[in-house]
């Protein structure tokens, strides 16, 4: 018998399988981004230079403590959406809806100072939402 199936591939269903492709980098995305806030956290915990002046003006004040906590509380969220996501549980589409949302607008608050990597983590939302929204509903799980 040959290892090809009809379809092409051996043990490939693309009625079952459709948009299995986005949700893992749904999840891989929101598990990223989780690391690399609580990394962020680390770094705002752990600095002791000269704060920039500018940073009374950010949105959490001048205390980058306020930054350190808000970073390590939003990145063990993205973790456990995108642990949930990878397990295909439905509440985890709507857990990622808000840590993309909450990714997303954290990031906003260091447009001024590193305005490329805030639209990386803004752009790395946007694809998650689409992501979710297209293949993570009832019938495409």
């Amino acid at each position: 018998m040959n290892p090809m199936d009809s379809q092409g591939v051996t043990g490939f269903d693309p009625d079952v399988e459709r948009g299995y492709g986005w949700l893992y980098l749904a999840a891989s995305v929101l598990g990223l981004a989780g690391l690399m806030r609580i990394i962020d956290a680390i770094w705002a915990f752990r600095y002791k230079g000269a704060i920039p002046n500018d940073l009374q003006d950010g949105l959490l004040g001048s205390n980058l403590k306020n930054y350190g906590w808000t970073y390590l509380i939003i990145g063990i969220i993205l973790i456990i959406a995108s642990v949930m996501l990878l397990s295909r549980s439905q509440i985890a589409r709507w857990i990622g809806f808000i840590a993309a949302g909450l990714g997303g607008l954290s990031a906003m608050a260091w447009m001024p100072y590193y305005p490329v990597s805030s639209l990386m983590y803004v752009g790395l939302a946007v694809l998650v939402f689409y992501a979710l929204i297209r293949y993570g509903g009832r019938g495409n799980m």
